[in-house]
Protein backbone atom coordinates (compact mmCIF):
# COMPACT_ATOMS: atom_id res chain seq x y z
CA UNK A 1 0.00 0.00 0.00
CA UNK A 2 1.34 3.18 -0.68
CA UNK A 3 1.00 6.78 1.06
CA UNK A 4 -1.50 7.86 -1.48
CA UNK A 5 -3.57 5.00 -0.74
CA UNK A 6 -4.19 6.12 2.94
CA UNK A 7 -5.43 9.50 1.67
CA UNK A 8 -9.37 9.96 0.72
CA UNK A 9 -8.09 10.57 -2.76
CA UNK A 10 -8.23 7.11 -2.90
CA UNK A 11 -11.66 6.76 -1.67
CA UNK A 12 -13.91 6.52 -5.17
CA UNK A 13 -17.02 8.65 -3.56
CA UNK A 14 -15.02 11.28 -2.31
CA UNK A 15 -13.10 11.39 -5.78
CA UNK A 16 -16.21 11.59 -7.58
CA UNK A 17 -18.03 14.40 -5.55
CA UNK A 18 -14.75 16.36 -5.97
CA UNK A 19 -14.94 15.80 -9.73
CA UNK A 20 -18.64 16.80 -9.45
CA UNK A 21 -18.28 20.15 -7.57
CA UNK A 22 -14.69 21.46 -8.59
CA UNK A 23 -16.14 23.98 -10.84
CA UNK A 24 -17.54 25.88 -7.19
CA UNK A 25 -15.40 24.49 -4.81
CA UNK A 26 -12.16 26.02 -7.06
CA UNK A 27 -12.03 29.73 -7.28
CA UNK A 28 -12.27 31.31 -10.74
CA UNK A 29 -10.87 27.36 -12.05
CA UNK A 30 -12.47 28.57 -15.24
CA UNK A 31 -10.44 31.42 -15.48
CA UNK A 32 -6.98 29.30 -14.67
CA UNK A 33 -8.00 27.12 -17.66
CA UNK A 34 -8.50 29.97 -19.93
CA UNK A 35 -4.66 31.10 -19.12
CA UNK A 36 -3.46 27.93 -19.41
CA UNK A 37 -4.53 27.40 -22.70
CA UNK A 38 -3.05 31.00 -23.21
CA UNK A 39 0.29 30.18 -22.11
CA UNK A 40 0.25 27.53 -23.99
CA UNK A 41 -0.77 28.69 -27.09
CA UNK A 42 2.30 31.84 -26.33
CA UNK A 43 5.30 29.87 -25.71
CA UNK A 44 4.43 26.44 -26.98
CA UNK A 45 1.71 26.59 -29.97
CA UNK A 46 4.19 26.88 -32.75
CA UNK A 47 5.81 23.01 -31.60
CA UNK A 48 4.41 20.46 -33.08
CA UNK A 49 3.35 17.00 -31.85
CA UNK A 50 3.99 19.08 -28.25
CA UNK A 51 4.92 16.26 -25.96
CA UNK A 52 3.26 16.77 -22.13
CA UNK A 53 2.99 15.57 -18.88
CA UNK A 54 -0.35 16.07 -16.48
CA UNK A 55 1.22 15.00 -12.66
CA UNK A 56 -2.03 13.96 -11.11
CA UNK A 57 -4.30 14.55 -13.65
CA UNK A 58 -7.48 13.68 -12.24
CA UNK A 59 -10.21 13.12 -14.15
CA UNK A 60 -7.76 14.56 -17.25
CA UNK A 61 -9.87 17.91 -17.82
CA UNK A 62 -6.18 19.66 -18.40
CA UNK A 63 -4.92 17.65 -21.40
CA UNK A 64 -8.76 17.31 -22.48
CA UNK A 65 -8.46 21.69 -22.87
CA UNK A 66 -4.98 21.62 -24.12
CA UNK A 67 -6.35 19.24 -26.97
CA UNK A 68 -9.11 21.43 -27.63
CA UNK A 69 -5.94 23.92 -29.27
CA UNK A 70 -3.82 21.45 -30.08
CA UNK A 71 -5.08 17.96 -31.14
CA UNK A 72 -1.54 17.30 -32.01
CA UNK A 73 -0.24 16.80 -28.62
CA UNK A 74 1.14 13.68 -27.32
CA UNK A 75 -0.02 13.32 -23.44
CA UNK A 76 1.03 11.18 -20.58
CA UNK A 77 -1.26 11.81 -17.10
CA UNK A 78 -0.32 9.91 -14.05
CA UNK A 79 -2.43 9.61 -11.18
CA UNK A 80 -2.22 7.51 -7.85
CA UNK A 81 -5.85 7.20 -8.34
CA UNK A 82 -7.09 3.62 -10.50
CA UNK A 83 -10.80 5.63 -10.90
CA UNK A 84 -8.99 9.38 -11.53
CA UNK A 85 -7.53 7.31 -14.02
CA UNK A 86 -11.15 5.63 -15.77
CA UNK A 87 -12.48 8.87 -15.90
CA UNK A 88 -9.65 10.79 -17.35
CA UNK A 89 -9.56 7.63 -20.21
CA UNK A 90 -13.46 7.83 -20.83
CA UNK A 91 -12.82 11.84 -21.29
CA UNK A 92 -10.14 11.41 -23.93
CA UNK A 93 -11.33 8.75 -25.65
CA UNK A 94 -11.62 10.26 -28.92
CA UNK A 95 -8.07 11.03 -28.86
CA UNK A 96 -5.29 9.66 -30.10
CA UNK A 97 -1.56 9.74 -28.11
CA UNK A 98 -2.57 9.35 -24.86
CA UNK A 99 -1.09 7.28 -21.80
CA UNK A 100 -2.03 6.76 -18.45
CA UNK A 101 0.19 5.33 -15.70
CA UNK A 102 -1.29 4.82 -12.49
CA UNK A 103 1.79 5.93 -9.73
CA UNK A 104 1.71 8.26 -7.14
CA UNK A 105 4.43 10.90 -6.69
CA UNK A 106 6.44 9.54 -4.12
CA UNK A 107 6.81 6.19 -6.68
CA UNK A 108 7.21 8.74 -9.37
CA UNK A 109 10.44 10.41 -7.37
CA UNK A 110 11.86 7.14 -5.51
CA UNK A 111 11.14 4.44 -7.94
CA UNK A 112 12.79 3.92 -11.62
CA UNK A 113 9.22 4.28 -13.70
CA UNK A 114 10.92 5.34 -17.40
CA UNK A 115 9.30 8.41 -18.51
CA UNK A 116 10.76 10.08 -21.41
CA UNK A 117 10.89 13.96 -21.46
CA UNK A 118 8.62 16.06 -21.97
CA UNK A 119 8.27 20.03 -23.27
CA UNK A 120 5.35 20.89 -21.47
CA UNK A 121 4.93 19.54 -17.78
CA UNK A 122 1.81 20.44 -15.59
CA UNK A 123 -0.46 19.69 -12.43
CA UNK A 124 -3.26 21.23 -11.01
CA UNK A 125 -4.19 20.92 -6.90
CA UNK A 126 -1.96 17.66 -6.37
CA UNK A 127 1.37 18.75 -5.55
CA UNK A 128 0.24 20.23 -2.57
CA UNK A 129 -0.58 17.24 -0.58
CA UNK A 130 3.86 16.87 -0.52
CA UNK A 131 6.03 18.10 1.90
CA UNK A 132 8.50 20.77 0.59
CA UNK A 133 11.64 18.78 0.50
CA UNK A 134 8.88 16.24 -1.39
CA UNK A 135 8.06 19.20 -3.50
CA UNK A 136 11.64 20.17 -4.60
CA UNK A 137 12.61 16.13 -5.19
CA UNK A 138 9.74 16.71 -7.75
CA UNK A 139 10.45 20.12 -9.05
CA UNK A 140 14.07 17.84 -9.58
CA UNK A 141 12.27 15.43 -11.37
CA UNK A 142 10.23 17.70 -13.51
CA UNK A 143 13.00 19.83 -14.24
CA UNK A 144 15.39 16.56 -15.30
CA UNK A 145 12.36 15.21 -17.53
CA UNK A 146 11.86 18.66 -19.69
CA UNK A 147 13.46 19.09 -22.93
CA UNK A 148 15.06 22.25 -23.37
CA UNK A 149 13.65 24.75 -23.29
CA UNK A 150 10.29 23.47 -21.70
CA UNK A 151 8.16 24.80 -19.25
CA UNK A 152 6.34 23.18 -16.28
CA UNK A 153 2.67 25.33 -14.78
CA UNK A 154 1.66 24.08 -11.71
CA UNK A 155 -2.32 25.42 -10.40
CA UNK A 156 -2.15 25.18 -6.90
CA UNK A 157 -3.10 26.03 -3.20
CA UNK A 158 -0.71 28.12 -1.63
CA UNK A 159 -0.11 28.70 2.44
CA UNK A 160 -0.63 32.81 2.88
CA UNK A 161 2.59 34.27 4.10
CA UNK A 162 1.25 36.33 7.42
CA UNK A 163 -2.48 35.01 9.75
CA UNK A 164 -4.08 38.60 8.47
CA UNK A 165 -3.42 37.55 4.88
CA UNK A 166 -4.89 33.71 5.28
CA UNK A 167 -8.60 35.23 7.60
CA UNK A 168 -8.89 37.61 3.94
CA UNK A 169 -8.06 34.59 1.74
CA UNK A 170 -10.52 32.21 3.13
CA UNK A 171 -13.02 35.02 3.65
CA UNK A 172 -12.67 35.61 -0.21
CA UNK A 173 -12.86 32.13 -1.11
CA UNK A 174 -16.21 32.05 1.33
CA UNK A 175 -17.84 34.87 -0.93
CA UNK A 176 -17.17 32.99 -4.09
CA UNK A 177 -18.79 29.70 -2.65
CA UNK A 178 -21.91 31.94 -1.59
CA UNK A 179 -21.93 33.38 -4.99
CA UNK A 180 -21.88 30.22 -6.29
CA UNK A 181 -24.53 28.86 -4.27
CA UNK A 182 -26.68 32.24 -5.10
CA UNK A 183 -26.36 31.96 -8.67
CA UNK A 184 -27.04 28.20 -8.97
CA UNK A 185 -29.42 27.72 -6.62
CA UNK A 186 -27.02 25.14 -4.37
CA UNK A 187 -27.78 24.00 -0.78
CA UNK A 188 -25.14 22.15 -0.38
CA UNK A 189 -23.14 23.01 2.84
CA UNK A 190 -19.42 24.19 0.53
CA UNK A 191 -18.95 25.85 3.81
CA UNK A 192 -17.20 22.40 4.67
CA UNK A 193 -14.65 22.79 1.65
CA UNK A 194 -13.23 26.07 4.00
CA UNK A 195 -13.24 23.94 7.24
CA UNK A 196 -11.51 20.78 5.41
CA UNK A 197 -8.84 22.86 4.22
CA UNK A 198 -7.45 24.53 7.33
CA UNK A 199 -8.39 20.91 9.09
CA UNK A 200 -6.70 18.37 6.88
CA UNK A 201 -3.79 16.67 7.12
CA UNK A 202 -2.14 18.64 3.89
CA UNK A 203 -2.91 21.65 5.56
CA UNK A 204 0.12 21.55 7.38
CA UNK A 205 1.87 20.62 3.94
CA UNK A 206 1.17 23.88 2.49
CA UNK A 207 3.99 26.43 1.50
CA UNK A 208 4.09 30.24 0.50
CA UNK A 209 4.16 30.89 -3.34
CA UNK A 210 6.94 32.58 -2.35
CA UNK A 211 8.42 29.43 -0.97
CA UNK A 212 7.69 27.19 -4.27
CA UNK A 213 9.49 30.14 -6.29
CA UNK A 214 12.21 30.18 -4.80
CA UNK A 215 12.67 26.00 -5.01
CA UNK A 216 11.95 26.80 -8.72
CA UNK A 217 15.10 29.13 -9.20
CA UNK A 218 17.18 27.10 -6.65
CA UNK A 219 16.76 24.43 -9.28
CA UNK A 220 17.54 26.25 -12.28
CA UNK A 221 14.10 27.40 -14.09
CA UNK A 222 14.28 30.02 -15.94
CA UNK A 223 11.59 32.99 -16.22
CA UNK A 224 10.09 31.89 -12.76
CA UNK A 225 6.94 33.71 -11.74
CA UNK A 226 3.20 33.07 -10.87
CA UNK A 227 1.09 33.89 -13.74
CA UNK A 228 -2.24 34.20 -11.74
CA UNK A 229 -3.57 34.04 -8.02
CA UNK A 230 -6.43 35.10 -6.57
CA UNK A 231 -6.08 33.92 -2.79
CA UNK A 232 -4.71 30.76 -1.59
CA UNK A 233 -5.09 29.77 -5.26
CA UNK A 234 -2.13 30.44 -7.59
CA UNK A 235 -0.70 29.24 -10.91
CA UNK A 236 3.19 29.50 -11.15
CA UNK A 237 5.75 27.70 -12.97
CA UNK A 238 9.02 28.88 -15.32
CA UNK A 239 11.06 27.17 -17.98
CA UNK A 240 14.14 24.93 -18.32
Amino acid sequence: MTEFDNTRWAEKVFAQQYLETADIRVVERGRMLTILKSFYRHFLGDKQQCRVLDLGCGDGILINELLTIDGSISATLIDGSEDMLNKAKERLAGFKNIQLIKTSFQELIHTAITLSDFDFIVSALAIHHLTMNEKKSLFNYIYSHLNSGGYFVNIEVILPPTEALDRWYLNLWREWLIEKQSVLKIKDDYEGSIRSYKEEAHYSKLDTLTEQLNALNEIGFKDVDCFYKYGIFAMYGGKK
